[in-house]
């Protein structure tokens, strides 16, 4: 058996409450999923489930919460919302596009945050977003 250094595959997450289905392409310049739900310039999206989760469980709506396994049809770069400001680095594969994010997939089953731990961060996003200090787009 020959031994490569290729690394596995990336699996990219997009966490939503929007009604959305495989072959959907989530493109910018549509309602922010967060706060006061204003059009964005970009498409946000992870390399990680737990970041994906946050999206779902944080975003606006009624909705069912949803995560999307998703494919960037361009460049991407870090998301600066949370790159070196709130965890230094990108401990949590948090990335942003101008180009849109097809979707592949969904995560059928996933055990999201506990209620006690969601309503912690929305009031966390609350206050964030009452002093002014609210996403980067």
């Amino acid at each position: 058996m020959t031994e490569t250094n290729t690394p596995p595959p990336v699996i990219w997450y997009h966490g939503t409450k929007a009604d959305l289905t495989v072959g959907d392409l989530i493109v910018a310049g549509k309602p922010s999923n967060f706060g006061s739900g204003a059009a964005l310039s970009w498409v946000y999206f992870s390399a990680t489930l737990e970041a994906a989760m946050w999206g779902a469980e944080l975003a606006r709506g009624n909705g069912p919460q949803r995560i999307f396994v998703v494919e960037p049809t361009g460049p991407y770069e870090d998301d600066p919302n949370l790159t070196d400001k709130k965890y230094p680095g990108n401990i949590t594969r948090s990335y942003r596009s101008r180009d849109g994010l097809r979707i592949v997939g969904e995560v059928a089953e996933w055990t999201g945050h506990t209620s006690d731990e969601v309503a912690r961060m929305k009031a966390n996003v609350a206050r964030i977003e009452a002093q002014g200090m609210g996403p980067i787009d």
